[in-house]
């Protein structure tokens, strides 16, 4: 049984050629015939580009990357911050135990 389709990557500067066409007055849709690249996929990199040049507001591509990146290292923190919280517990409770004396001695 065949697994999902993969999606094909496409570099940068594809995606920049493509761009640049449809800022040059060509459709997606056109471009999407003849390069063999769904116009959705062309509107997005359209969209991106736009506002990784500051042409329109919105976050930008490397905005996003710091975001997902402070986003991944808050998790860690986060789940650091637990174990250190669990453990300074545990310790505490180890050094306020004391071996129960034996009466029969």
């Amino acid at each position: 049984m065949p697994g999902p389709k993969k999606r094909p990557t496409y570099s940068p500067e594809y995606k920049k050629r493509l761009v640049d066409l449809c800022r040059a007055g060509r459709t997606p849709k056109s471009l999407a015939k003849e390069f063999g690249v769904h116009e959705t996929t062309i509107r997005v990199w359209w969209k991106r580009a736009e506002v990784d040049d500051g042409v329109v507001d919105g976050v930008t591509t490397d905005e996003r990357t710091e975001l997902a990146r402070l986003r991944r290292e808050n998790a860690q923190l986060r789940e650091e911050r637990e174990i250190l919280k669990k453990f300074a517990a545990w310790s505490a409770q180890e050094a306020n135990w004391t071996p129960s004396k034996r009466s029969g001695s």
